[in-house]
């Protein structure tokens, strides 16, 4: 399996198809690179060269103990995009993997990067704070971790089934391919990566790396996403950012990229190349 291997030896697993401007793939939490089949498989055959990898701790790379924050899932992809010497790419992240693109570029620059795009994303910050009153209590990723902590696998069944893809409203219809895709993905990671990275997308505040980013960046959401709440999320990550373009998707859930992938990945090509 093609791998790097970090300056703290971790072997970060990722794939790398076609040729052509290449368009870099960050996963939600708690994933793996398969969550971007679809929009690989569709950007490989409009001539991009597409690549995604596991963060560290998730799917096929190494499940080591620590390091299971921001500032090492931004490293770890800097030193993803060192390696293959990726010029003019295209960042695109769902969800904690937004947060990690936004990171990135704000803590390792803009020099091998043209564009990103955010979908669904963590940023500016998810906890309630007094200077973040509209968060969600910290209380919220508390629980989650002790669920995870207590039966990881009914937990990510239950998470899959319910709120990500806004199967538990009313009048959807759950497809089981899906929920069983999302289960076998968080299955191949580890526990305590994943235990971790609830603190990691939660509770880092993105507000500078934001401000710091000057290359355009379109900020992709679903006004009914049960995660990461609409309010509190993308139209603050639009203004802070100097360049950036707001997408407000009425009705869509989270997990957008695959319940709604044509109008998504036709979006997102429509912005790469404008």
């Amino acid at each position: 399996m093609p791998t790097i291997t970090t300056k703290d030896g971790v072997e970060i697993f990722y794939k790398d198809w076609g040729s052509g401007q290449p368009i870099v793939f960050s996963h939600g939490w708690p994933l793996s690179a398969d969550d971007w089949d679809a929009q690989m498989m569709f950007f490989v055959s409009q001539g991009f060269r597409v690549i995604a990898h596991d963060r560290r701790g998730h799917g096929r790379s190494t499940q080591v103990s620590d390091g299971h924050d921001m500032d090492h899932y931004a490293d770890d992809l800097a030193a993803l995009t060192e390696k293959l010497n990726l010029k003019d790419a295209v960042h695109v992240g769902h969800s904690t993997g937004g947060g990690e693109v936004i990171h990135y570029l704000g803590r390792h620059g803009e020099s091998r990067v043209a564009k990103a795009a955010i979908l669904s994303a963590v940023p500016p910050l998810m906890v309630k704070t007094d200077a973040n009153p509209g968060g969600l209590p910290k209380a919220v990723f508390d629980d989650l971790q002790k669920q995870l902590a207590a039966s990881r696998s009914q937990f990510y069944y239950d998470v899959a089934a319910g709120p990500f893809y806004g199967y538990n409203r009313p009048g959807a219809k759950p497809s089981e391919p899906v929920i069983w895709n999302w289960w076998r993905q968080g299955m191949m990671g580890g526990a305590k990566a994943h235990y971790d990275g609830i603190v990691a997308f939660s509770q880092t505040d993105f507000t500078e790396d934001l401000k710091r980013i000057s290359v355009p960046v379109f900020v992709m959401h679903g006004d009914d996403d049960q995660i990461v709440p609409y309010a509190d999320s993308a139209p603050h990550s639009a203004k802070l950012l100097k360049n950036g373009t707001l997408k407000t998707y009425k009705g869509f859930p989270h997990g957008m990229p695959t319940t709604h992938t044509e109008t998504i990945n036709a979006d997102l090509l429509a912005f790469i190349r404008l």
